[in-house]
């Protein structure tokens, strides 16, 4: 029986190795955790910087919507008091006085296309631009074309600021 003791022994010694063997294989060693570790860091600051990223350009872009947005509720008060000037020429009973409202007039336009504001074209209707706000018979013209303007539209860059008022050809 001695000689199956030892036997057994060796046996159980040789299951106790492999046991050990393997636990040794699946923990990962420093230098593999240490790798992982970096992986993980590395991934981590590369969202951040991401997410830092795509953070400055939403709010650049907020910014300059803000900033357009004012700039054309700017431009909206403005063009009344344009209007109402355009709307004293017809009643100005000096020559004189007329060509100085027309100058403050051109000066005024300037002013707006130096902004980028642009007089929007009363020539062929187009609802983008323009507000129908009545239909004219007229064998003179054809159908769609703009007969009257009553009050001039204006753009901002590509952007409406306001539609012309006009009588269209039926």
């Amino acid at each position: 029986m001695s000689e199956e003791n030892k036997i057994e022994n060796l046996e159980e010694e040789v299951s106790t190795a492999e046991t050990e063997e393997a636990a040794v294989e699946t923990e990962p060693s420093e230098e593999e955790k240490l790798r992982k570790e970096l992986a993980d860091t590395k991934d981590l600051y590369l969202r951040t910087v991401a997410e830092y990223d795509n953070f400055r350009k939403r709010t650049a872009k907020e910014r300059d919507g803000i900033y357009a947005d004012a700039y054309m509720d700017a431009i909206k008060s403005i063009l009344p008091v344009i209007d109402n000037i355009e709307r004293i020429t017809a009643f100005a009973s000096d020559e004189k006085m007329g060509e100085g409202i027309n100058l403050i007039i051109a000066s005024m336009k300037e002013t707006l296309n130096k902004m980028g504001v642009t007089e929007i074209e009363a020539k062929t209707f187009d609802p983008n631009f323009h507000n129908a706000v009545m239909q004219v018979e007229s064998e003179e013209y054809e159908s769609g074309v703009i007969a009257q303007e009553f009050q001039k539209g204006y753009t901002y860059r590509d952007t409406v600021v306001r539609h012309s008022m006009v009588g269209v050809v039926s």
